[in-house]
């Protein structure tokens, strides 16, 4: 087929006015019923990147940048905006947020930049009622806990040192086992998530993101977990017919030889 431009981006603005006029799958989206493949196509982006994969990494981030042509195609039938609009807007708003690199301002280290960002951001959205309103409702939980924290620590509301978060993270570990024997599970939940959210502002303090953390110690266990089922179907066994005491020596095992 060809097509009227010969650069990339602009083929691709080209492909999704075509795709939105004759393919009957196509016709039928609004940005509403798009919204799922916009999550999952980042979270392939995110997990090529997670695994160093650069081949799978470009075909992941084609696939992300398609979605946002998809919707602003859609915008610009309903004479909203346009993906011209979409560029434009991020292009003005990226240097009106790094006047150290645009402007005349000056800075010593990132963590003056992200100050200043939070500022112009702040001033950009006076219509919001807190600097926190601006991290999305939908983030999973472990990582809107990290953003909430971090936009704090940003305007100076942080902790001094790590050993103070760890202090407070014992506190709250004492106040769950105080719970944990009642049956009253909304404390319990309570002081969970007490739990979690110490855990999480000592990550951040100490720059490490506690969705990577957490995903790290999932991924282990998988590793450990096939060792044991790979294990067991050499000895013609099943899981379910073992003992919790065979799956441990098997455990064991695996964590000597995988880590």
């Amino acid at each position: 087929m060809k097509f009227k431009e010969e650069r990339p981006l602009y083929i691709l603005m080209e492909l999704a006015t075509i795709l939105r006029k004759k393919c009957p799958w196509d016709k039928e989206q609004t940005s509403e019923t798009l919204k799922p493949y916009l999550i999952e196509e980042a979270y392939e982006a995110y997990e090529a990147i997670e695994a160093t994969d650069k081949i799978h990494m470009k075909e992941e981030l084609g696939d992300l940048l398609y979605q946002v042509y998809a919707h602003a195609e859609i915008a610009r039938e309903e004479k909203n905006f346009t993906i011209d609009d979409v560029a434009l807007g991020i292009i003005e708003k990226l240097v009106r947020r790094h006047p150290h690199v645009f402007g005349d301002e000056e800075v010593n280290d990132k963590h003056e930049v992200i100050r200043n960002w939070e500022i112009i951001k702040k001033e950009e959205k006076n219509h919001r009622e807190s600097m926190l309103d601006g991290v999305p409702k939908h983030l999973p939980a472990l990582h809107k806990a990290y953003r909430i924290q971090q936009k704090a620590a940003r305007v100076g509301f942080d902790w001094e040192k790590k050993e103070d978060i760890i202090k407070k993270l014992d506190e709250e570990i004492a106040e769950f086992k105080e719970v944990i024997s009642q049956t009253n599970k909304e404390k319990i939940k309570e002081e969970a998530g007490d739990i979690l959210f110490s855990i999480v502002n000592i990550l951040r303090f100490m720059e490490i993101n506690p969705e990577e953390a957490l995903s790290s110690a999932t991924q282990k266990f998988i590793r450990r977990f096939r060792h044991i089922e790979l294990e067991a179907l050499k000895d013609n066994k099943k899981l379910s017919d073992m003992t919790l005491e065979e799956m441990d020596k098997l455990w064991d095992k695996a964590k000597a030889s995988l880590g």
